[in-house]
């Protein structure tokens, strides 16, 4: 009899007790639940390397860790990549001087993101994944890229454009040739109009040992350079237009401020004179229409 009047004592207390937490937190309009430890995903980023490698990306934040004053900041952040071979990996963030650093626990295996670029050492070697680059999304109409891992840029294009990765820009005089890789239209892009698909295309030059990335350093001394805004980007941008013998040379040069080598996208647009053509035989050509898809090879350009 006494057990039993003992456990309905303690019952009684039990119940007492919770009611008073759950009448306490029901008025405490601040109670919450505990954070959640989790990382949370920063972002996602795909990278392109030499030979048509790519690495898919996913940064994540962890939880700050505190430290004493003076002491370095703790890294909590993580990343998970998955390698165009197969293999995929889940490391955490290291401490580093410039860019973010991830390793495993024997560092046999560094992922370092700086800036656009992606460096991948395997025992302390870069061995499969070289030269690797933000890889720009498709706009729309650009599914193929070209990458230069050694200046340091990737740009996309559309399938039916060709390219020339020999390309020399040799309007500039003897001895003043521009070197670089060119994506032309292709033919039917100017049958039926006054447009030419001989040379009328975009390319990307580079001029090697310059403190000064500028536009006119591309087009002939004495021209205009501006410093533009563009799709968030700020640009040194000049142009120019001549005309011979009926035809027309128009070309606007983009450079990027601060790339050494000096990186800048020039559009060549080589038309005629529809004058010259017997009336009804010639249209002319839709300059917004490639002027836009121009635009879109320009803004896919990632450089480091």
């Amino acid at each position: 009899m006494k057990k039993n009047l003992i456990f309905i004592f303690l019952a009684v207390i039990i119940l007492a007790g919770a009611g008073i937490w759950h009448a306490d937190n029901k008025g405490n309009k601040n109670f919450s639940p505990s954070p959640s430890l989790s990382p949370s995903l920063v972002a996602q980023v795909a990278y392109i390397c030499n030979g048509d490698k790519t690495i898919d990306a996913a940064f994540y934040k962890g939880e700050s860790k505190p430290v004493e004053p003076g002491e370095p900041p703790i890294p909590s952040g993580s990343v998970k990549i998955v390698l165009s071979d197969g293999r995929s990996f889940s490391f955490p963030q290291t401490l580093s001087a410039d860019g973010a650093r991830y390793a495993n626990s024997d560092e046999s295996f560094v992922f370092w993101s700086k800036g656009n670029g992606a460096l991948v050492l395997e025992n302390n070697v870069e061995k499969s994944y070289i030269g690797c680059i933000i890889l720009a999304k498709d706009p729309g109409g650009l599914p193929r890229v070209y990458l230069d891992g050694t200046v340091g840029f990737s740009i996309r294009y559309p399938a039916d454009y060709s390219i020339d990765t020999s390309y020399k820009y040799q309007a500039l005089g003897p001895g003043k040739d521009i070197s670089g890789v060119k994506f032309t239209i292709p033919s039917n892009l100017a049958t039926g109009t006054n447009l030419s698909s001989f040379d009328t295309g975009v390319s990307v030059e580079i001029i090697p040992a310059v403190q000064d990335c500028n536009a006119g350093l591309f087009l002939d001394e004495n021209i205009n350079v501006q410093t533009v805004t563009d799709n968030g980007n700020n640009y040194s941008f000049a142009s120019t237009t001549q005309g011979a013998a009926g035809n027309r040379y128009e070309e606007k040069v983009w450079a990027i401020p601060g790339t050494n080598p000096c990186i800048a996208a020039r559009y060549f647009i080589h038309s005629t004179n529809i004058g010259n053509y017997p009336e009804g035989t010639v249209s002319e050509f839709n300059r917004d229409a490639l002027i836009n898809q121009f635009e879109k090879i320009r803004h896919s350009l990632t450089t480091l």
